[in-house]
């Protein structure tokens, strides 16, 4: 299904068409810019971002705390209008969409897992995979519920309730809730925050699994480098740009090249307060 985009009537600036889309990425972002507040206090977390990601790869984003990575996943996924520039989704240009038009392509099209699950404890591990699709008014498919759930290693744990499973099977489910509607992107914020080292690894896995063998998109910001080791390349995030990048980095590259950046970000920070 494709949506139509509505540009809503804001102010009276004139209208800048977007850029034509790139065919075969699945996360276009061209220009994008996102201030808070004005003048001598705005902050300018996006700083004029270009990126496009290819479909069926797997991408993790880090940077230093403040770096801009939680407002990168909130523009990209609809969840927050840039204040400037244009982003697509699979092919879909989402930002002017009305906020009715948002929460239908975020229910039917893109998955979400979270560092704290986000289940519904009244409900069941299947009524919780089902979920996107009741909010979607669309047929709730229970057999392929049931396929999700035997992917995430689940099939036996349908009836059960969130607060009967381990921390590592909550986030299961949501992995599972996130696939089910097949989506264009899943996008993942810091999944295995709360998770132990053995844990967090079987949930990577199965990001990993989506991707090689399932098509799926999966874009994850992280602070850990084990866990973006499991992706096919790092972003590296700096005063709301990308200022690095690894291709199928290890653990101890990434790390090394955090140590590096944390390190510039510092300096330049100090040095602009000095000259101030």
């Amino acid at each position: 299904m494709r949506l139509r985009s509505k540009r809503q009537k804001t102010d009276e600036r004139p209208e800048v068409p977007a850029p034509a889309a790139t065919p075969g990425l699945a996360v276009e972002l061209r220009g994008v810019r996102r201030q808070y507040g004005r003048g001598a206090g705005a902050v300018h977390a996006l700083a004029g971002v270009d990126l496009g990601l290819p479909r069926g790869t797997f991408t993790a984003v880090m940077g230093p705390s403040g770096s801009g990575k939680s407002t990168f996943l909130q523009c990209a996924a609809g969840l927050d209008r840039p204040s400037e520039g244009s982003v697509r989704l699979g092919g879909t240009e989402i930002t002017g969409m009305s906020e009715n038009e948002l929460t239908e392509l975020r229910r039917s099209r893109l998955g979400f897992v979270f560092q704290a699950f986000n289940l519904l404890p009244s409900l069941t591990v299947e009524q919780n995979v089902l979920l996107p699709m009741r909010l979607a008014g669309q047929r709730q498919d229970r057999h392929r519920a049931a396929a999700v759930l035997a992917q995430v290693g689940l099939a036996d744990k349908a009836k059960r309730r969130p607060g009967e499973l381990s921390g590592g099977q909550q986030q299961r489910v949501a992995v599972a809730r996130a696939l089910v509607t097949a989506p264009d992107v899943i996008f993942a914020d810091e999944p295995t925050g709360a998770l132990d080292t053995g844990t967090a690894a079987e949930v990577l896995g199965l990001l990993r699994h989506a991707v090689d063998t399932l098509g799926a998109t999966v874009v994850m910001v992280t602070h850990d480098p084990a866990a973006a080791a499991w992706a096919d390349r790092v972003l590296f995030l700096a005063n709301g740009a990308f200022a690095d990048r690894l291709e199928r980095g290890s653990a101890e590259q990434i790390a090394a090249r955090m140590t590096v950046l944390t390190s510039r970000t510092s300096h330049a920070g100090a040095s602009a307060r000095v000259a101030a």
